[in-house]
């Protein structure tokens, strides 16, 4: 029951450091794409919905050659800072960020698009500048959408799979999550204690995704 524990813990884990690393950004991508219009639009729009659409282990494979200790971002990582990234703790959260992030940026635009602009206009009439409109009405008018949007990303970063065990692998007691868990002691034969580690998995997405939908459903009514 410790190990069942121990990779219950670490996955809630990782999938929070996940879901706080894509935030800030996933919010302000959001926002950019719901207020501006730019040329190359399109292409972005399409290059951060591509974690959902291409196989999880291809994405797995592009993370692994640019943070390995020859890509081009893990070469900065171990010379400049010090820090390996693949095969440990951090490609986990890497991983669940980056598959994660596409349903953050999708949830957060749906929730400014939402928002009526003349809201903001009236804000900026009365003399608020463009970071006081954000933080005093586009922000708290759209909170709701982006906790759900928050929630949503997280359930996915709770049952993240292909790209984790391409850039992290299945170490016991370092990378192994719930889904890898699941993984590994089916290969071992141990169906019993996968069955356990399904229950939680399936408990935890359960949970958040009836969070999210619940967030939803209010922010519509």
């Amino acid at each position: 029951m410790s190990d069942l524990l121990q990779v219950a813990l670490f996955t809630l884990g990782v999938a929070l450091l996940g879901t706080a690393l894509i935030l800030a950004p996933g919010v302000a991508l959001g926002w950019v794409l719901a207020r501006r219009r730019w040329p190359g639009k399109a292409a972005v729009e399409t290059l951060v919905a591509l974690p959902l659409v291409i196989p999880p282990v291809a994405t797995g494979l592009i993370l692994l050659k640019l943070f390995g200790r020859h890509g081009l971002f893990g070469r900065f990582f171990e010379q400049t800072l010090g820090v390996e990234i693949v095969f440990t703790w951090k490609a986990v959260v890497l991983a669940t960020a980056v598959m994660s992030f596409p349903l953050l940026v999708r949830t957060a635009r749906v929730a400014f698009d939402e928002i009526n602009p003349r809201f903001e206009e009236a804000a900026r009439t009365l003399g608020a500048g463009p970071w006081d409109v954000f933080w005093t009405v586009t922000l708290p008018l759209g909170a709701r959408g982006l906790l759900a949007g928050c929630v949503l990303a997280f359930a996915r970063a709770l049952g993240e799979f292909g790209a984790t065990v391409m850039i992290a692998g299945m170490i016991p007691g370092q990378t192994i999550t719930l889904a890898l868990g699941i993984y590994h002691e089916v290969q071992l034969g141990r169906d019993a204690e996968a069955l356990k580690l399904l229950a939680i998995s399936v408990v935890l997405a359960f949970a958040a995704v009836w969070l999210s939908e619940r967030l939803l459903r209010r922010r519509t009514t």
